[in-house]
């Protein structure tokens, strides 16, 4: 291999980045990290585990874990620090995989976008495809790991007498919904298409967030927040940035032909092909309703382009590297190979039937 490719390759690495960095981490990532921080520092222990925790009726915590996520604009990446958040605060398996899962897959945006470039029909088909794979991966996680679930949720249920409720509870929902807004208008006005006009959206946005957390909560409250913040940041961050650079690597090095040849019918195998091409390939949101459409007009089927549409903005390189640091190894391995074999035959199903 010459050092002209060799050069290529990393400077395509390099590339993909300063995108990242520029476009994503401060309208998407820092908010996020926020939001993870608040989570666990302020919001009581005992109502997440009384909604989403273990011993809750499936049917309840699933549906709500989902719809609850509903309305985040969010990639694959910013997602993670919200829902290992929840995971951490006691929120069980399952709800906090659907939720990490359904964000990026099935957001309102996501839905919306995908019905004015693919029309009804893949609307329709991605709403049920990410709802059934969503559900069906956090029945498996739960299943897989029942004996470390129950004895998670003894630990929460006898610690639960020392949880006291947070102070100042309204002050902290207000400060958290003022997150979500620095967090989702960026993405749902499509605003701040150069590095400058987000950072500078970002400062803007920042003010009222700042100012209402100084008036409304402690010192010492700030300071525990940060704290928390910035252990999200310390475990997720530094991975997000080695995966997005393989993604760069990767995608210098896979030939795009044989990407658009290896997809182009409907069969199972090219439903499985174009699954992993999604979960190692990064999308931010709503990027990639147009690349299917384009993939469509050149002969894609209607399976591979659903499990595209599923995948790409549900999983990334990046993302399984952090899910596997923050849930541990076995429980990220389980979750990948269940969310692509499970997304695989649902998308095949629906790609054919529709």
């Amino acid at each position: 291999m010459s050092l002209e490719i060799i050069f290529t390759i990393l400077l395509a690495g390099i590339n993909s980045l300063v995108d990242y960095v520029a476009l994503h981490v401060v309208t998407c990532l820092v908010p996020a990290f926020l939001i993870a921080g608040a989570i666990n520092t302020f919001l009581s222990k005992d109502v997440i585990i009384r909604y989403l925790g273990y011993t809750r009726s499936k049917l309840v915590s699933f549906p709500l874990a989902a719809v609850s996520s509903l309305g985040l604009a969010v990639c694959s990446c910013t997602i993670i620090p919200i829902a290992s958040g929840l995971y951490k605060r006691g929120s069980s398996l399952g709800p906090a995989f659907i939720f990490l899962w359904t964000a990026p897959a099935l957001n309102i945006l996501a839905i919306t976008y995908t019905g004015s470039i693919l029309g009804l029909d893949f609307v329709i088909m991605r709403i049920i495809g990410a709802l059934s794979t969503s559900f069906l991966v956090g029945l498996v996680m739960i299943t897989v790991f029942k004996k470390e679930e129950l004895e998670r949720g003894a630990r929460s249920k006898s610690g639960s007498g020392k949880e006291t409720a947070p102070l100042k509870s309204k002050n902290v929902l207000g400060l958290i919904l003022l997150l979500l807004v620095l967090l989702l208008v960026p993405n749902y006005l499509g605003l701040g298409r150069s590095y400058l006009e987000k950072f500078l959206m970002f400062v803007l946005l920042l003010i009222p967030v700042s100012i209402y957390a100084w008036r409304t909560l402690s010192a010492e409250e700030i300071k525990g927040w940060l704290h928390e913040t910035l252990w999200f940041v310390r475990m997720i961050f530094p991975l997000l940035l080695v995966g997005v650079f393989i993604v760069g690597v990767i995608g210098a090095i896979l030939p795009e032909a044989w990407v658009k040849s290896a997809v182009g019918g409907n069969d199972l195998l090219s439903t499985f092909l174009a699954n992993i091409v999604g979960a190692l390939s990064y999308f931010s949101t709503m990027t990639e309703a147009p690349f299917v459409k384009m993939l469509l007009g050149l002969g894609m089927g209607k399976a591979p382009a659903l499990a595209l549409l599923l995948t790409g903005p549900g999983m990334s390189l990046p993302n399984m590297i952090a899910i596997m640091r923050i849930f541990h190894l076995r429980k990220g391995i389980v979750y990948i190979i269940s969310v692509v074999i499970i997304s695989t035959f649902v998308s095949f199903a629906l790609g054919n039937l529709f």
